[in-house]
Parts: C-alpha cells; sequence; structure tokens
C-alpha cells in the first residue's frame, strides 16, 4: 500500500495541493524571519549613519528582506509559499516593532508577490539558482520602487540608480544565495525528510 507522500506525489495535483507540513514549514519559516527581519532593521539604521555620503552602500544589507519569499517556495514548490512566507516575516517584524512600522506589511507583501511571477512562469517546476535569482531580484523592483515613492521621492535620479544596483547584487547573493545554504543546511538535519529535492 502506497504512504500517503508516494499518494499525494502521484496525484496531478499533487504539485499546487498544500500538506499541513507545507504549511507548518512556510510558517516557521515566515516567523524565523520575521524575528529577522526585526532585528535587521535596527542593524540596518544603526549602520545607516556611517555613510553620509554614499547611503545607498548599506543597501548591499536589503536582500535578507527578500529571503523568505525564496526560500519557502524552494522547501515547499508550491503556489503561494513566497507569498505566504514574505507576508507572515512582515507582519511578524511589524508586531516586534520596527520603525517603519505597517509600511513594513506592504513591502512584504509586493515582494512576495513579486517572486511569486516568477516561480509561476516556471509552473512551480523549477527551482534552479538561475530561477532563484530572477524570483529574489524580482521581489527587489517593487521594494525600490516603493522605497522611491515613499522614502526617498526627492533624491537624485543617478543615487536612485546606484540603490537599485546595490539591491539587485544583494538580492542574488544574500536572498538567493542564502535560500540555497540554508535549505542544504536542513536538508542535512533531516527537518525537510518528505519534501522534494
Amino acid at each position: 500500500m502506497a504512504s500517503a507522500d508516494q499518494q499525494h506525489s502521484t496525484r496531478p495535483d499533487a504539485w499546487r495541493t498544500w500538506r499541513t507540513r507545507d504549511i507548518v514549514i512556510t510558517a516557521v519559516i515566515g516567523v524565523a524571519f520575521g524575528v529577522v527581519f526585526w532585528a535587521w532593521g535596527f542593524a540596518y539604521n544603526a549602520i545607516l549613519p556611517f555613510f553620509p555620503a554614499v547611503p545607498w552602500v548599506v543597501d548591499i544589507m536589503y536582500g535578507m528582506w527578500f529571503v523568505p519569499a525564496v526560500l519557502a517556495p524552494l522547501i515547499v514548490r508550491k503556489p503561494g509559499a513566497a507569498l505566504f512566507a514574505e507576508t507572515v516575516a512582515a507582519g511578524l517584524s511589524m508586531l516586534l516593532g520596527t520603525v517603519w512600522a505597517a509600511d513594513v506589511l506592504l513591502s512584504g507583501v509586493l515582494q512576495g508577490l513579486a517572486a511569486e511571477l516568477v516561480f509561476l512562469a516556471v509552473a512551480y517546476r523549477l527551482f534552479t539558482f538561475p530561477v532563484l535569482a530572477a524570483a529574489a531580484l524580482a521581489a527587489s523592483v517593487p521594494a525600490f520602487i516603493h522605497d522611491w515613492i515613499v522614502w526617498y521621492p526627492t533624491v537624485d535620479p543617478t543615487v536612485q540608480v546606484a540603490r537599485f544596483v546595490v539591491m539587485a547584487i544583494s538580492s542574488v547573493v544574500i536572498a538567493a544565495g542564502g535560500a540555497v545554504l540554508v535549505e542544504r543546511q536542513l536538508r542535512r538535519t533531516g527537518v525537510l525528510d518528505g519534501f522534494p529535492g
């Protein structure tokens, strides 16, 4: 008799059907990174004053805010994982208290949706590093546009371009690269047994 996992994997709609373990691991990723986001925000704002002439340099840290939107889909491989994890992470960091208040939740939703579009484009079936990097880059686009409009409307466009370049590099290195490293470490512990890999 086939196990529940085997039955699940042979169903035509298995790629988009959420199991309890998918929900749990995605929620855990969101909660864990919600705490990370909260702490990362303090670090970001603490470092910012040290670069008054080139504040965009600090955006090399920005990629951390995209990790859940890449890591959760890499593990569970289900539609909505990027949005789910990123929204939970942003929401928890908001509740813990950030200088950006409720705006952080809007940012999380936009970033999660942008990453989701990349995974949708490959039908949630391809999770190579280029796809993960594209998802991280996609998440950086609404983050960049949102920040320009809300936080930096008077900043020179040349500086804005520099900010985006740094954010893009950070998204690939920290978000995509970091997601791969975390997933590998979790897989070695056996925590991800029963998840595709």
